[in-house]
Parts: structure tokens; sequence; C-alpha cells
């Protein structure tokens, strides 16, 4: 394939990808049709086939996009943090928070994701993006190799859940603080501030 070629394929792709995740954030999974992503990003519903296979195939592709999209988030504002592991560990934990209770990241990967992909697909992908970075800043703040995984998990699902609670009220600027002074006593148990 020249290289035009391939570089317009792979711009296409991931052009889709992204009118995919406008519209199942805004509809949500069941109500999207291949047919609208592909009039909405201007090609036949083939090429969306060609790219992704399925439906659920572009979806897994959305889902893993924007996982990287929020892991992205949070290890900028660990590498931009002030301080030392701890405060690296403090710093991406709340740009998790606050990048996954994005509207669309709520509505993809914390509602529609675990029933479209299933839980362990769902699980998976967590752990190649955002969970692999808290394990990493767990480790260096200095918590114990035989408690790294069940801490690992224990705080994404803690996290996790406050942004479905967040995700409930939207706006309300009480709640979002409130979610992040929570997470401080979390942080503060498993790696307090020097």
């Amino acid at each position: 394939m020249p290289r035009a070629t391939a570089a317009a394929a792979a711009e296409t792709a991931r052009r889709l990808v992204e009118i995919a995740a406008d519209l199942f954030a805004d509809r949500g999974y069941a109500a999207v049709a291949l047919d609208d992503v592909a009039t909405a990003g201007g090609v036949t519903r083939g090429a969306v086939y060609h790219h992704y296979g399925s439906k659920a195939g572009l979806f897994r592709a959305v889902t893993a996009h924007l996982q990287r999209e929020v892991a992205a988030a949070l290890v900028e504002a660990a590498e931009a943090a002030d301080g030392g592991p701890a405060d690296r560990l403090r710093a991406g934990s709340h740009a998790f928070l606050d990048a996954i209770t994005a509207p669309r990241m709520v509505r993809i990967l914390l509602v529609e994701a675990p029933a479209v992909v299933g839980w362990q697909e769902w699980r998976a992908q967590d752990a190649e993006s955002s969970a692999v970075h808290l394990r990493e800043a767990l480790a260096e703040a200095g918590v114990p190799a035989a408690l790294l995984d069940a801490l690992t998990a224990q705080l994404s699902g803690a996290m996790n859940e406050a942004a479905l609670s967040l995700a409930e009220r939207d706006g309300d600027a009480g709640a979002r603080e409130a979610a992040h002074r929570a997470l401080d006593v979390l942080l503060d148990a498993v790696a307090p501030p020097p």
C-alpha cells in the first residue's frame, strides 16, 4: 500500500473513532448504527466495516482510544507535579478523576463499556492504560510489592465509583470538591505526603 494511501486510511480510521465516540456518548451504544457513523464520517458503511469489522469492533476501538486519553491526562499531571512520588501519585489520581468524569468518558467508559465489551475486556483495557500507571505510582510511593495488585484494584475501583457518583451529580461543585477531598484521605492512608 503506498504511503499516501496508508496515511489516508489511518486518518480515516482515526476520524471514525472520534465520530463514533461522539455518537456513542450522545446516544448510547444501542442507538447508534454503523450507517450513522459512516454518514457522519462521509464514508460508506463498507469503509467502517473495513477498518473495524463490526459495530462492536468500532466500539472497542473507541473505548481503547478513550482509555488512552484518560491515561495520558493522568501521566501528564503526575509528571508535572512538584515533589516526590506521593505528590505524583496524588496529582495523577486527581487528574484521573477529572478526566474520567468528562461526559463522554463517563457514558462510554463507565456505563456502556462494561455492558458492551464485558467486564473482563473492560478490566483488561483499564489494566493496560490507567491502572498500569496507578500501580507504578504506588510502587514508587513505597507500597510493598505484596499489596500492589490489591491496592491498585481497590483505589481504581474507588475512583471509578467516585466518577459514577459525580456523573449522577453533574455540575455539583460541592460533590466534586468532596470527591477530591475523599480521594486525598484514601491516598494519605496509602502514601502519606512527606
